[in-house]
């Protein structure tokens, strides 16, 4: 049986480096049979716990998709050394509880296993990194980390201006390893 990998790329932008950087990665894992998704999360509402009850239905097709998964590979850009703040909504929407009012019970990202990457300026998006790997760090959310902080990659300065990158081989190679190990954390 295939395993299902679940994408989430941290940016909207319709032509994110993130998404593109994510393609290599896709493409490592079908071709040793996985099956990857790309979460579309546009239409989930910032989180207020004034509206948590009943589920807001763009809510519930997110954990749904993300509960239904083997794992996920989470792909995003570093903004103020940090994570986007539409990501950061929708993990926080992805921590509560699947049962309305089961606080301690599980949540869509419990015993997940993920996979971080980015692709920034410099600092290869370690900030980022750093940062979702101490959410993901958590006792409370038993989530297996695959290598650590995972993949960074550095955004050539011109796409800034042109939108166009290059990806490196060596960055190519980075996530189909980061694939392999991936798919060993999963196995069976």
């Amino acid at each position: 049986m295939s395993k299902k990998i679940v994408f989430i790329v941290g940016s909207l932008r319709e032509k994110s480096f993130n998404k593109e950087l994510s393609v290599f990665a896709a493409d490592a894992l079908k071709a040793k049979g996985a099956e990857v998704s790309y979460l579309d999360y546009a239409d989930v509402p910032l989180f207020d716990q004034d509206d948590e009850y009943p589920t807001p239905a763009a809510v519930a097709r997110v954990r749904e998709e993300v509960n239904g998964a083997d794992a996920i590979w989470i792909f995003s850009p570093e903004y103020n050394y940090s994570y986007p703040g539409v990501l950061k909504n929708l993990l926080d929407w992805l921590s509560r509880p699947l049962k309305e009012y089961d606080f301690g019970g599980p949540t869509a990202l419990s015993g997940k296993t993920v996979a971080l990457a980015s692709i920034a300026g410099k600092s290869k998006g370690a900030g980022v990194r750093a940062k979702l790997a101490e959410i993901f760090s958590f006792e409370f959310t038993h989530n297996t980390l695959v290598d650590g902080q995972g993949t960074g990659a550095e955004l050539a300065p011109e796409a800034f201006t042109t939108g166009v990158n290059t990806f490196s081989e060596e960055t190519k190679q980075e996530l189909a390893k980061q694939a392999d190990d991936l798919l060993a954390a999963i196995a069976d």
